[in-house]
């Protein structure tokens, strides 16, 4: 079932691809954005993957960022380590956290994402070298964005509706905006 805006975040700790297990009460009093992703070697993901990394400076650090993907540790090591991301990137192949959150799966999105977005994926995958191979994961999980206020309230559920749909990174910004105006300040940094 989907959450929705005004509910509190449910609890997540999984392992991390820096080592050790995440747990997302360490944000406690700090606002960020919680995005699931699909398996670790899909195009989509790490054009997302990408442009997190890339535009991070953006958001003044007034917004903490957290990655889960499907896929088992090495896996994601291996594939999403190359990005270098400087937040917490999570591991959740048995989909407990997917779950929790109401992510959901669907082939059609995927078709859909396929056709509709062709020339990203082609980008992706033949600019980038983001081959969807092996996949470790889950083919038809649909990705879904949550921006999470210094609370652990949830003030934006977005769930994609193709695996490519991922919530604007100009929404994102402007919530670090108005969260780093509310409560005075930038957020600090993940370890």
């Amino acid at each position: 079932m989907r959450l929705r805006p005004g509910t509190t975040a449910p609890t997540l700790r999984l392992p991390a691809i820096s080592g050790g297990n995440f747990d997302l009460a360490s944000l406690s009093g700090r606002p960020f954005l919680l995005s699931f992703f699909r398996f670790a070697t899909c195009p989509f993901c790490n054009l997302r993957m990408h442009e997190l990394v890339t535009r991070l400076p953006d958001l003044n650090g007034a917004l903490e960022m957290v990655a889960v993907f499907d896929s088992p540790l090495a896996h994601l090591q291996e594939h999403a380590g190359r990005h270098r991301p400087p937040f917490p990137v999570l591991a959740d192949p048995d989909g407990a956290c997917y779950r929790a959150y109401g992510v959901e799966r669907s082939v059609g999105g995927t078709f859909k994402g396929m056709i509709t977005r062709l020339p990203a994926l082609m980008r992706g995958m033949f600019v980038n070298g983001y081959l969807p191979i092996p996949i470790r994961g889950n083919l038809f999980t649909m990705p879904a964005d949550f921006l999470i206020d210094r609370h652990g309230i949830i003030r934006t559920a977005y769930y994609g509706k193709d695996e490519g749909d991922h919530l604007p990174f100009e929404a994102i910004k402007s919530f670090a905006a108005a969260e780093g105006s509310v409560y005075g300040g930038q957020a600090s940094r993940c370890p």
